[in-house]
């Protein structure tokens, strides 16, 4: 693929740091495996009783923790980062809850 002169001389982009789609792509699919297994665990271990608080409390750990990393990977602001995926992830979780509670969705 040739590079365009102004992205080689104005933002600094060059055959070397172009994105490279089969390596996002097979980042993407670890991550996802990694962020379903750790949820998975807890539900294997976790006290069936309190399975809601657990399931809630270690998935803001696991955001907390995917979101300091990714910072990091990407020379971000730690705390913003784990914030935004915090709050965003529990907004998720709240929104998927109320669509359970919406269509009668109980636990037994």
């Amino acid at each position: 693929m040739k590079i365009m002169p102004h992205a080689r001389d104005e933002l600094g982009i060059n055959e070397i740091t172009q994105a490279n789609p089969l390596m996002a792509a097979f980042a993407s699919a670890v991550s996802f495996i990694i962020g379903g297994l750790l949820p998975l665990l807890v539900a294997i271990f976790a006290p069936i009783k309190e399975m809601v608080l657990y399931q809630y409390g270690f998935s803001i750990l696991f955001l907390a923790l995917s979101g300091m990393l990714a910072a990091k990977a990407g020379g971000s602001h730690t705390l913003k980062a784990v914030l935004r995926i915090c709050i965003w992830g529990t907004f998720a979780m709240a929104a998927s809850a109320l669509v359970g509670y919406v269509f009668g969705v109980h636990m037994a």
